[in-house]
């Protein structure tokens, strides 16, 4: 069908618009990857700026590129066309659709659309789209193990919990729950997301503390099931990174992480959630002075990209929808697709933290960056972080004040304490139960000559230069 278009402004190469000299394979590849993406025209006869150069369209011209097109395409595509008219130059534009089922060959290739240019799929792109096309979780297979690899205590407390949350109310027959939540089949198969959940699996979450690039600190591989994995997790980065503390005077203390811990637990759920588990590769989280950053195993799932997760408007693709579903029933995850729009929310609070993300080969990357701010020794302490209320704005200056054995009496004084059961609660036994401080009489607690002194791993915990701390 012809239709003339002589008025349609012209706009650059994009995500859905492709420009060619003459028809040819290329053509071909463009209306592939438009249709395995959002769809697109491509039109022919005109050069890269979008200028038309012309082509000449015979009697037969328009339909001997549509066969061209049915048979070098597998399902077939056959395209929309129309004529395009520029100061008395022709040029035959084709059209076609997202295509309902993906993906689409040229000549047993796969191609989709990045932005401005066409790119050969790989095995894992290809069986992705199949699945989103078909609109089938990777996490819904059957898993080489069956119920004995499973513990039931887990499903048990997944099941309060769920009941408790109140999004869905699950029954006494744990059977019973786990095929309504498509977790185990009518043949009692177990999915790789019963597994994953409450099984023993080969997943592994790597989580480690670096002073650099190359010096390791503390690290721990994390193989549980995935919940209480998390909880796990959280706590290794809790230990791994600072928290401040204030009073206003009462007992009652105003504490501030050096990451907010939402934004950490999200980060950490996206990588849980979205990873792809057709890799068998490690979840990866490093912990530097100045920022953490979480790495995990497939890139964006469907058409996203990552400018779209900048936005608070993006549609998620979910790669593995059960688990998404468990996690939302438990109450991590609020609403599907918002995990990065909460992400920035518990950001605003926390103004110098730089975020970003990226995807690095078949890995996509979140990074948490927050500038190192020089240590202060309590001598050297203006009076701001000094006050009669009694403040300490950084474990670190406890830390450097135990070089040497020092009693609470003196650590009280330095800091300005007034009440020695809040610094005790607070402050020294958070650190003695962390192993970053020490008792020097440990089997006499109470004795009047106890000291207190830094441990070789909170010596590790603070910057051994002038140039920064933890």
């Amino acid at each position: 069908m012809l239709f003339n278009k002589s008025h349609e402004s012209m706009k650059n190469e994009s995500q859905t618009i492709e420009y060619k000299k003459s028809f040819g394979k290329e053509v071909i590849i463009s209306l592939v990857a438009f249709a395995n993406t959002n769809g697109g025209r491509v039109y022919v006869g005109m050069d890269d700026t979008g200028i038309v150069s012309g082509i000449n369209i015979g009697n037969e011209t328009e339909q001997r590129y549509i066969n061209e097109i049915k048979v070098a395409t597998y399902p077939q595509l056959i395209p929309k066309t129309f004529v395009h008219e520029s100061n008395g130059k022709t040029a035959l534009v084709f059209e076609v659709s997202e295509y309902p089922v993906k993906p689409v060959a040229y000549k047993n290739r796969y191609y989709k659309r990045i932005k401005n240019s066409n790119h050969l799929m790989n095995l894992d792109e290809i069986v992705d789209l199949q699945q989103q096309s078909l609109q089938i979780s990777y996490d819904a297979y059957p898993a080489s193990s069956g119920m004995e690899a499973i513990h039931i205590d887990l499903i048990e407390k997944f099941c309060s919990k769920v009941n408790a949350m109140g999004r869905k109310m699950l029954l006494d027959d744990m059977n019973t729950n786990l095929v309504k939540l498509k977790l185990v089949d009518k043949e009692k198969k177990v999915s790789l997301a019963a597994l994953l959940l409450f099984g023993d699996h080969n997943y592994s979450i790597h989580i480690g503390r670096f002073k650099s690039s190359d010096t390791i600190i503390d690290d721990v591989l994390i193989k549980d099931p995935l919940i209480p994995a998390l909880d796990e997790a959280m706590l290794f980065i809790k230990k791994h990174i600072n928290l401040s503390f204030s009073f206003d005077g009462s007992l009652t203390r105003k504490e501030r992480w050096q990451y907010p811990l939402e934004a950490v637990r999200e980060l950490l759920l996206n990588a849980v959630v979205h990873r792809d588990y057709k890799n068998t590769s490690d979840i990866v989280i490093k912990i530097f002075d100045d920022r953490i950053e979480f790495s995990n195993p497939g890139t964006i799932y469907g058409n996203l990209n990552i400018e779209d997760l900048y936005r608070d408007d993006y549609v998620s693709s979910i790669r593995n929808k059960l688990l998404a579903e468990a996690f939302y029933l438990l109450g991590d995850i609020e609403k599907f697709g918002t995990g990065f729009l909460r992400i920035r929310k518990a950001l605003k609070e926390y103004p110098e933290i730089d975020f970003r993300m990226e995807e690095m080969g078949d890995y996509f990357k979140s990074v948490l960056t927050c500038p190192v701010v020089p240590v202060q020794l309590p001598e050297q302490q203006s009076d701001k972080h000094r006050t009669s209320t009694g403040q300490v704005s950084d474990k670190s200056m406890l830390l450097e004040y135990c070089q040497q054995p020092k009693s609470i009496k003196e650590m009280m004084k330095v800091f300005n304490f007034k009440h020695r059961e809040t610094f005790m609660n607070n402050h020294l036994k958070p650190l003695v139960s962390s192993g970053l401080i020490r008792m020097t009489i440990p089997e006499k607690p109470t004795s009047s000559k106890q000291r207190y002194v830094i441990t070789e791993q909170g010596i590790n915990e603070i910057s051994t230069d002038k140039t920064g701390r933890r």
